[in-house]
């Protein structure tokens, strides 16, 4: 491989409901100081996927002009929406609101959100499972938002979730992987499942250790749209994905419990001229 080709490496394209993507990096659109910023953190982050919530929308007027906005940016770079059902408590008002976003948004994309605690906004996993079998016989393709729990991921790839998206850590807290070691036990059991870091993240060093673990990439927006030059950071994300991804197929070397010499010479003699 020449210097050239390795300047030039990205990380192996990954696929979400048969759709394929070569960014790792999802970017959610809240909170930005104007949609000039955003738009351009959009642009500049390489993101492929990026979110909205349909009862912001909703309350700011229909699409408010959003996707006339965004439109030529998305479409630069092959990016997709994915409406989010963020702010539902039920199940049944999630699956409202579902239908609602397909049919503003056109897409059967739907990253779904059924929170349970007000203090974390930790997602109710009965509520977010009931809501998922529903919608997936409904033909959305769903991204469930979920905790780091085992058996609420296995209970949501039963009924057909073919994503899963579990927090680092309390929605907008930046507080990065709280629990690196259930995050590596949902890698370790569920191999072939696309898994989603969404939450927590608040730098880019955070999102490399997520793709570092082998998950396949990472959902943020606080991180971004509340950092002091939202450009930059958003530009840093997308070459902190990258670079964290590249790691993990590259392979990491392996720890070791004592210092191991890089040039040993041990029983070798040697001239220092």
């Amino acid at each position: 491989m020449t210097c050239d080709s390795l300047s030039s490496a990205a990380p192996t394209p990954w696929t979400l409901y048969g759709v394929t993507l070569t960014s790792r990096l999802l970017l959610g659109t809240a909170g930005y100081p104007s949609p000039a910023v955003l738009a351009e953190a959009i642009r500049v982050s390489r993101t492929q996927v990026v979110t909205v919530g349909l009862k912001r929308t909703l309350a700011a007027g229909g699409d408010n002009g959003f996707i006339a906005s965004l439109g030529p940016v998305l479409k630069a770079q092959g990016a997709r929406l994915l409406p989010n059902t963020a702010g539902c408590r039920t199940a049944q008002e999630a699956i409202t609101l579902a239908h609602m976003a397909r049919e503003l948004y056109d897409t059967p994309w739907l990253k779904l959100e059924v929170v349970g605690d007000e203090h974390t906004l930790q997602p109710d996993p009965w509520e977010l499972v009931a809501a998922a079998e529903r919608l997936m016989k409904d033909g959305f393709h769903v991204f469930p938002y979920c905790t780091d729990d085992l058996v609420t991921c296995q209970r949501l790839l039963d009924v057909g979730c073919q994503v899963l998206m579990p927090w680092g850590a309390p929605i907008g807290s930046g507080q990065g992987l709280l629990n690196p070691f259930a995050l590596k036990t949902l890698r370790e059991r569920l191999p072939d499942v696309p898994l989603i870091v969404d939450a927590g993240i608040g730098e880019p060093a955070h999102a490399v250790q997520a793709l570092a673990l082998g998950l396949d990439g990472v959902l943020l927006n606080s991180a971004v749209a509340q950092a002091r030059d939202p450009v930059r950071m958003a530009d840093a994300f997308g070459r902190a994905v990258d670079a964290g991804r590249l790691g993990y197929e590259a392979g990491v070397m392996a720890p070791q419990s004592m210092a191991v010499a890089t040039t040993p010479v041990g029983g070798r003699p040697f001239l220092i001229g």
